[in-house]
C-alpha cells in the first residue's frame, strides 16, 4: 500500500469516534483501521479546522477508482442510511474519507478489493457553516 496522505480531525470528531471504538471493542471489522487513522491523525479544535476537509457530517463530492462518482456524508453509524447517501464512518469508505482534504486520495482495502478515493468537492462541512458543536 502506499503511503497515506496527511489528515486532520477536530478534538470533537476525535473524542467522539474513540469512544465509538470503546464500544466496537474490536468486533468491527473497519474499527482497527479507523483507529490507526486516529493515531496518525493531525488534531485540532473545531474552530480551526480548514475549510476544505472531510469531518463528521460533511458531504463530500468523491470519485471511487477512474470514473465512478458519488456524493457521500460522513456519518455516525446510528444515522447510516444508504438512500440518503449517509455513510457509516465504520463502512470501509467512511473510514477513508475521515480527515482528508479536498484534492486528496487515499487507497484503502474494502471487502472487493484496493479502492482508490479522491477528495473532488467539500459540498458542506459543519465547522465552515459554524455548527462547532454538532
Amino acid at each position: 500500500m502506499t503511503t497515506r496522505p496527511a489528515i486532520t480531525v477536530s478534538t470533537l470528531d476525535y473524542e467522539r469516534l474513540a469512544t465509538l471504538l470503546e464500544t466496537c471493542d474490536g468486533a468491527h471489522a473497519v474499527a482497527a483501521q479507523l483507529e490507526a487513522e486516529l493515531e496518525r491523525a493531525e488534531v485540532l479544535e473545531p474552530d480551526a479546522m480548514p475549510a476544505n476537509v472531510v469531518t463528521m457530517n460533511s458531504t463530500a463530492r468523491i470519485r471511487l477508482g477512474e470514473d465512478q462518482e458519488k456524493q457521500l456524508t460522513l456519518v455516525y453509524p446510528r444515522d447510516a442510511d444508504s438512500e440518503q447517501n449517509r455513510i457509516s464512518v465504520l463502512a470501509p469508505i467512511g473510514a477513508a474519507l475521515l480527515g482528508l482534504s479536498v484534492g486528496q486520495s487515499i487507497d484503502w482495502p474494502t471487502p472487493s478489493g484496493l479502492t482508490h478515493l479522491t477528495i473532488l468537492e467539500l459540498v458542506y462541512q459543519p465547522e465552515a457553516s459554524g455548527d462547532l458543536h454538532r
